[in-house]
């Protein structure tokens, strides 16, 4: 906010460091970012509610992004999020109760053309299935295999 004057036009820049810094973004850090802006709280929460970038609660460990933007849905990304929540037995927009997976999902990604698409801890997983999704999520989260996965 320092090198930009603490001018309003700082904001998406504030909030990103502040998410790279705390990892989510909570009411504190909201308010204490609009304090210094001089900009409406309305306005900064709207800002980090409006961007799928922002989160405004912890995530797990690995983050798992499915595009549901209409190419990746005709394509079948609902059935990613299905696998994923029955696999994992978590809800999109939630993480696990070990938090070791947060299940997010975007309305578009911009990677059309090789939908579906899912992120993977920022890894682009285009042309996804459930099965290869269901795999390198198990290779990330290592031990903690779901029952339905395990051989």
């Amino acid at each position: 906010m320092r090198r930009y004057g603490y001018q309003g036009h700082a904001l998406i820049e504030a909030l990103h460091t502040a998410q790279e810094a705390f990892g989510y973004l909570d009411d504190f850090t909201l308010r204490y970012i609009a304090r210094q802006l001089r900009l409406p709280y309305s306005k900064v929460y709207g800002v980090a509610t409006f961007y799928n970038y922002f989160t405004l609660k912890p995530q797990g460990a690995h983050v798992c992004v499915v595009c549901l933007g209409t190419a990746c849905y005709i394509k079948g990304s609902p059935e990613l999020v299905s696998a994923l929540e029955s696999a994992y037995k978590v809800k999109a927009g939630s993480t696990t109760a070990d938090n070791a997976l947060s299940l997010l999902v975007a309305r578009c990604v911009g990677s059309c053309a090789l939908a579906p698409v899912a992120v993977l801890d920022g890894e682009v997983i285009g042309k996804a299935t459930p099965a290869v999704l269901l795999e390198r999520v198990q290779q990330r989260l290592g031990a903690a295999q779901p029952a339905e996965v395990a051989s």
